[in-house]
């Protein structure tokens, strides 16, 4: 991890109330999918975590949701040329092993964004099959970069979009068909848990990347701390955000 003073080189709105922000660092950072860095907005003095989408050479993308004043800012005042504060690469990331060769990811809301990183990643010399959940159309964004696996199957609550239902639900459609050998999943927690329940009593693993609120994106202030099937508590921003979905309780 280090703090890099980075170039905005583009910061658009893709959909409903997302964003996608490039940057340039001043040289080559290597990013695991599933990582995610902290951003700093002027006037504000928490930094803003966002999960990584792409990274390529010294370009990253990252992808965020208008939620409060200090996304508002960096959508409003962070233009082309602009200079931002941003600390990276953070969080342990996915970590599939060389014998997982077909890779189902499951997604919901801004949980899409970091296994965008990951399909791109793993879709190179692997099989992956992608679920992508949205409330509607109107939220449906990065169709393209979700389309270098196998598969792609997006889901919206409302059914105006592909599937009617849930990311979920169409992968459990799938499921037996696909026979993964590994689940890498994000999204709000129902989706987390509900994922959880129906994957109950199969032998395919399933990582979780957790959404929690963040200060400090280092494992000091604990804001983000979650609570582990064992009764220990574990960090979300520095001991995940990615766990073995049967360690966690959602």
């Amino acid at each position: 991890m280090r703090e890099v003073t980075a170039t905005v080189l583009e910061n658009k709105r893709i959909a409903d109330e997302i964003y996608s922000l490039t940057f340039a660092t001043e040289e080559e950072i290597r990013v695991r999918p599933g990582q995610f860095v902290m951003v700093g907005v002027g006037g504000f003095p928490l930094r803003r975590p966002i999960a990584v989408c792409k990274a390529e050479g010294d370009r990253v993308t990252v992808c965020y949701r208008l939620k409060g004043a200090g996304t508002r800012t960096l959508a409003r005042d962070y233009r082309m040329g602009e200079k931002l504060s941003v600390l990276m690469p953070l969080g342990n990331g996915f970590y599939v092993k060389e014998n997982e060769k077909k890779i189902a990811v499951v997604g919901g809301g801004v949980g899409i964004f970091p296994l965008i990183s990951a399909i791109r990643e793993y879709s190179k010399n692997r099989q992956v099959y992608a679920y992508m959940g949205f409330r509607n159309r109107a939220a449906v964004c990065m169709e393209y970069d979700m389309t270098r696996g196998e598969k792609l199957v997006i889901a919206t609550d409302d059914g105006s979009a592909g599937f009617h239902g849930t990311s979920v639900q169409a992968f459990m459609q799938d499921v037996d068909m696909v026979c993964p050998d590994v689940v890498l999943a994000c999204g709000p927690t129902p989706m987390l848990r509900a994922l959880k329940v129906a994957m109950k009593g199969r032998v395919i693993p399933v990582y979780v990347s957790l959404e929690e609120r963040m200060g400090c994106g280092i494992g000091a202030c604990l804001v983000c701390v979650c609570e582990k099937t064992d009764g220990a508590h574990a960090r979300v921003c520095k001991d995940g955000p990615v766990f073995d979905v049967r360690d966690v309780v959602l």
